[in-house]
């Protein structure tokens, strides 16, 4: 059987178990998945708007490889057998959004020979998660070209530093020479390392085309099943904050820290320049796709307390921020920004937003301040601690019902429940019913 064969097998084999999956769900119900999804969606979309659902949207938060018995590499090297451990916990917890498969091709890149990655089932154990390697892969006295001539620092100096495939390019003339006869350049091509990138390359493009094909669409095929995707898989907006995509790929915490006094006016012009090019390929929302309003998930890094003081959130962190999220709002999103640990009174920012337009993912501790201060003008994501993964269930449902307590009233609030990692599966099951009844309005 050739390699072709055996994708269009699994992915068929996968196609049949949803179709199988689905009729199982439409006798159980009562109802077809259309009808449970519009359900589901219809509860997201109320609290979004500051209304008063049925009952408060939930989601659920677990150790996928332990529950699911997948080891974290099928990620990077089978999507089939890893979205069925999604599938296997979306099925079995029946949450009101589905997290998205988080799929990267490890074959890609091993072939790229990724510098900024560790991954399960590569450089790691397959069943560890992934790391990323901070570094300082734009250097301190590189401001000026990646802001003057951003396409030639990405080719010679970003990518040979990120991909040992592409340390050929460094090479490579100002691109802006090129226009003096490209053909005078074509003797490097032929050398051996330029063969070699392009032999790696060719190797790279044939992985993904198979990884795309297996990795199929696991929010559409969820939605099928009748449950909406957590953010939307379509989404192209301008990203998050722009100075933790500084910080974090280009000049390193390091680097980005002593920039801010060094350089704050460079730092700065970055941040703006970031948000300019994304805008250049984002694209506005089409109401016509699945799954209204459409929202996006933005992690942040390094805007809380421990990284920066007031001070700074306040010149290099919210106004690159804020004009993320405003940009993505103009464009018919609603931008989920995720404050992990402790953002206090800079929640209080979030005021400046239009009212019933950003998801705001809140960290338990500041559940009661962002409820106060947000409370009918900006909806919450709030979520039960990390830690709830070795707490007892009776414990996690406790911590739960105190949370709605303290914020549940007048809607406008979702949550994440994080299930204990050696919980039984008909256990936590029960906890979360109780939960849902807990949770209704």
């Amino acid at each position: 059987m050739t390699r072709e064969n055996i994708i269009e097998t699994a992915i068929g084999e996968y196609e049949k178990e949803n179709l199988i999956l689905k009729e199982k769900i439409e006798r159980s119900t009562g109802k077809t998945a259309e009808q449970l999804y519009d359900e589901r969606e219809k509860r997201v979309r109320d609290a979004i708007e500051l209304k008063e659902p049925d009952r408060i949207p939930i989601a659920v938060f677990l150790d996928k490889q332990s529950y699911s018995g997948v080891p974290n590499a099928t990620a990077y090297y089978d999507p089939v057998i890893w979205k069925r451990g999604l599938r296997k916990i979306t099925l079995d917890f029946e949450p009101d959004m589905v997290e998205g498969a988080f799929l990267r091709c490890g074959s890609v890149l091993e072939a790229l020979g990724a510098q900024t990655l560790l991954w399960p089932g590569g450089p790691l154990p397959a069943d560890y998660d992934y790391q990323y390697i901070e570094g300082e892969y734009m250097k301190e006295d590189e401001y000026d070209m990646f802001l003057s001539d951003p396409s030639g620092f990405t080719v010679s100096r970003y990518l040979p530093r990120v991909y040992s495939a592409l340390m050929p390019l460094a090479k490579l003339p100002p691109l802006d020479m090129m226009i003096h006869g490209f053909e005078m350049l074509t003797p490097l091509f032929a050398s051996p390392e330029f063969i070699e990138m392009a032999t790696r390359l060719h190797k790279a493009g044939q992985h993904m085309e198979e990884f795309r094909k297996l990795a199929g669409d696991f929010s559409e095929e969820m939605a099928q099943l009748g449950f909406p995707a957590f953010s939307s898989p379509m989404a192209q907006g301008v990203g998050g904050a722009p100075y933790d995509a500084i910080s974090s790929f280009l000049r390193g915490m390091k680097g980005a820290m002593i920039d801010m006094f060094r350089q704050p006016d460079k730092l700065l012009k970055a941040c703006d320049a970031i948000i300019d090019r994304q805008l250049s390929k984002c694209l506005p929302a089409d109401p016509a796709q699945r799954g209204n309003p459409k929202k996006i998930g933005m992690p942040l890094w390094r805007g809380d307390k421990h990284f920066m003081s007031d001070a700074q959130f306040n010149k290099f962190y919210w106004p690159g921020l804020k004009r993320a999220l405003q940009t993505n709002i103009d464009l018919g999103y609603v931008p989920m920004p995720v404050f992990e640990d402790d953002y206090g009174d800079r929640l209080e920012r979030l005021l400046e937003l239009p009212k019933g337009k950003v998801i705001a993912c809140i960290d338990d501790m500041d559940v009661e301040r962002a409820k106060k201060v947000l409370g009918g003008h900006t909806c919450l994501l709030v979520h039960t601690p990390e830690s709830a993964s070795v707490w007892s269930l009776r414990e996690v449902e406790n911590y739960a019902k105190e949370l709605i307590d303290k914020c549940g009233k007048g809607g406008g609030v979702m949550m994440i429940i994080g299930l204990p990692d050696k919980a039984k599966t008909e256990d936590a099951q029960a906890m979360l019913k109780s939960i849902k009844e807990y949770s209704r309005y």
